[in-house]
This record gives C-alpha cells, structure tokens and sequence, in this order.
C-alpha cells in the first residue's frame, strides 16, 4: 500500500509538480447516492464463469507479522466468516515469494499448504479470493516483505532505511536498481514466472479463486531528468507491461480460466493515467490502489481538492482504451474518525460504484490505523458506509443498479440471461432489509444476510432493497 508521512508526501509532491493539472469532471453525483450504471457502459464489468455479471466487496487479508514456519498463523478461518456476516464476498489475499520460494528452485510445500488452508476457509463462507504477489519496498533485503533477498541485485547502490517513513525507501537508489534487474535480467525474469506458474499450477481448480495479482505496486528507478509522473509512466510502458504478458503466459501454461490482476505504479494515486499497454490475455483486470498522499500522512479528507474526481478520470482510462474491468485492490484511509471521513466514505463509495466492478478495502483486522475493525469486532467509524446491500452475481445484462446510502434503498434492474443460470445473488449488511421483485422471478432468503433471485429467461427484472 501507498503509506507515506509527511516527508514521503512532500517528495511525491514536489516530484509530480510537472504533471499538467486534472479538471474536476462535470455532472457527478451526489456524495449520498451511488450512479446507475447504465448498460453499453465503456468499461466492461467483470465475471464468473457462468458468465454472471460480478461485483465485489471486501478487504485484503494478510499476514505482514510472521514468516517461514509461522507464516500465514495470523489469519484464522474467524477471518472469512466475519467478513461474510458483514455482507463482504472478497478477499485479496496476500502472499509473499520470499515464502513461497526461500531458496532459488526450492519452494516451500508447507507455505502452499498453508495458502490451500486458508482458500478452504475462504470456500466455505463462499468468499471469492484474488491471490496477490505482494512486496513492500521490493522485499527481505531492504527489512520488508516480497522478493527473495536471492533475487534482489543493487550493484552495490547505497540504501538507507527510512523507519519513520517507509515509502521513501522506493526512492532509495538499492531499491529502485533491484526494480530494474526484476524487470530486466532474464533468470530472474524466469525465476518470477516459475514462481507464478508454481502457485498458479497448486491452485488453479480450488473453487474459491478468482485470480491472480501479479505483484503489488510495483515500482522502479527513476532517471535523473524525469519527473515522477513521466518515470511511472516510463517503467510501466517498457517494464510492466512486458513482464505482465510474461507473467500472463506462465500463469496460462497451468491455470487457463483465471482472471489477471494488473497493477500500474502507485502513482496512479495522484490521478496520473497509466502508461500501461495491452496486455495480451482475454481475461485482464485493471486493478488499481486508491490512495491519497495527504491522507496516508494522517491528514483528513479535503473535498474542494477535487482529489477523487480527478482519480476517477485518470483511472478510467486504461480500462476504457483496452476494454478491460476494473477492481481496485487496496483503498482506505490511515484515519477513519476524522471530521470529513464520512464525506469521504460516502464519495469514495459513489465513486467506486461508477466505474468499477468492485473493491478490496485495506485491512482486516483488529486494532487502529487501518484495520477495518475494532477491538469488538465492529467496523470502526465511517467504514460502516462500505457496507452496502449490492448484487454479488447478476444472470443477465444489468441495466442500472444503485445504492441510495441517505435513504437505505438499493436498486437493480436487469434482464435475465437466456441461457444458463438464472440466480442472482444479493448481499445484505447486518440489519432488517425488505426485498421486493417486479417480473417473472421469485426471491429466496438465505441465512447470513443474503438473498437469490430466480428469474425466468429474458425477463426484465427490477429489484429493490430496502433498510429497515
């Protein structure tokens, strides 16, 4: 994740300060209403392998803490089923290549088992899991967690640990060299797509996964004439988008059904488009963080900076250009209590809702900062607004859906599929909702806060879900 103090913050602001400025785009919604979206949208939505139409709410799951023999032992089953109970279907799950392969060529059977344990727990609460190949200031050799310290090569560049601000050792001249061998050497190139194929090969028919995020922000070094925005722009281009189709043809030779989850650099958080190409694989997902450098520094929510409008049009692009569905794998404030966070949830959550086929908010668990829950095991102030009623799985074309979060009504209208299923699923938080159906379909109440609609083919559909 983008996490940054001040310091960090300054640096990424001075480094952007060439970038040309973003309009806040014209007509957007209400910050309590989320948009419909109309179909023929530019942006395809994502899907299941019936071909239902996808929607994704939920949090990265992780184990930062432990390694080795103990890796992944902070993450429990309670995990999975508290994240259903709350009315979230996704997990990003993070895992670490540092574990999984601690010596060259040799990969840790327990820490694939580990991963299969933890996928299990995730099936049984039907919670749909993406595996990300996640690094924090690129891995081991730097204090972090990612690459192997085996495959991490500096030419001897110094680095210097930066304890009170970890996003500044990305702009560490050790660091960004170790980015260029990743991207450049070919045993390394070979080493990484082993490593994808060995995961992708374990878990390629485990029911719970959807797919693959190939590495998690990543970054690289920045020449010295370039301003950050033209260096992301740079390494993304001629590093990223090569070494994903290498990655994507791995993951391929061993599982064929699985999305790809693409990440451009975290600068994207600034509202910089990406300079990502094509990704040569029918099955890619856009998936970008959305971070705010103020806010990773503790600072409140600024609405007339006109932050998260400008995101929105700069993130919209790529997938607009490509045609590929976007689901934004880390979002979420260090500080939820602050005076404009309700404000910000409820734009962030509009926001979301008009381009996107989901999100992992960053992190659950138990504490302050950034977990999603208190020590009770409530969601702490303001994250209540992420959770919404929405439709998990829609058989058919949606034709708007909407979340008016001031009046506790949800609306969905489509028109159901032809041939193969005929469930859509719902998603309800905890609390007392009513569902009402107009068309040929009937509703089925579940346990658990969810909801099926068993509709006749091609029906027009208009469902409504009502709080209280």
């Amino acid at each position: 994740m983008l996490r940054t103090t001040l310091t960090a913050g300054a640096v990424v602001a001075a480094l952007l300060a060439p970038a040309a400025p973003h309009a806040r785009p014209a007509g957007r919604d209400s910050p309590t209403t989320a948009a419909t979206r109309p179909a023929g949208q530019q942006i395809p939505r994502l899907t299941d392998r019936y071909g239902r139409t996808l929607t994704l709410r939920g949090w990265n799951v992780e184990d930062k803490a432990h390694r080795g023999d103990q890796a992944l032992t902070a993450v429990t089953e309670r995990d999975f089923r508290d994240l259903r109970a709350k009315g979230f279907d996704f997990a990003r799950l993070l895992v670490f290549w540092d574990d999984l392969e601690p010596r060259p060529g040799r990969y840790s059977q327990e820490y694939l088992r580990r991963i299969g344990r933890v996928l299990d727990w995730a099936a049984r609460y039907d919670v749909r899991v993406v595996i990300d190949m996640h690094q924090d200031v690129f891995g081991p050799a730097f204090g972090h967690r990612g690459v192997p310290a085996w495959a991490t090569r500096t030419d001897s560049l110094p680095f210097t640990a930066h304890p009170d601000d970890w996003f500044a050792e990305y702009f560490e001249p050790a660091v960004q060299r170790a980015f260029t061998h990743l991207y450049e050497d070919a045993d390394l190139r070979r080493a990484q797509a082993r490593a994808w194929q060995v995961l992708a090969a374990r878990f390629a028919r485990h029911p719970a996964v959807l797919g693959y995020d190939l590495i998690n922000e990543p970054m690289g070094e920045v020449r010295g004439n370039e301003d950050l925005a033209t260096a992301a722009r740079r390494i993304e281009r001629d590093q990223l988008t090569p070494m994903y189709n290498r990655l994507a043809d791995a993951v391929r030779s061993a599982d064929p059904d699985a999305w790809l989850f693409v990440e451009p650099t975290p600068i994207v958080g600034e509202g910089v488009p990406t300079g990502l190409g094509r990704i040569d694989d029918p099955k890619v997902v856009y998936a970008p963080h959305f971070y705010n450098t103020a806010m990773e520094a503790g600072a409140d929510y600024d609405p007339a900076a006109g932050w998260i409008p400008a995101y929105e049009a700069a993130v919209t692009r790529y997938p607009k250009e490509y045609g590929v569905p976007v689901v934004v794998g880390e979002w979420g404030p260090l500080n939820s209590g602050l005076p404009n966070m309700n404000r910000f949830y409820r734009e962030a959550m509009a926001s979301l809702g008009r381009y996107s086929s989901g999100w992992a908010g960053y992190v659950w668990c138990r504490g302050g900062g950034y977990c999603a829950l208190d020590a009770t095991g409530a969601l702490r102030p303001n994250k209540e607004l992420t959770a919404e009623p929405y439709a998990e799985a829609v058989a058919g074309t949606v034709r708007s859906a909407s979340y008016d979060a001031a009046r506790g009504v949800y609306r969905l209208t489509y028109t159901a599929a032809l041939r193969g299923s005929r469930t859509t699923e719902l998603s309800l938080p905890p609390g007392r909702w009513r569902i009402s159906v107009v068309g040929r379909a009937t509703v089925r109440r579940e346990a658990a806060g969810r909801a099926r609609v068993l509709a006749a083919a091609g029906g027009r559909i208009s469902v409504t879900v009502t709080r209280g």
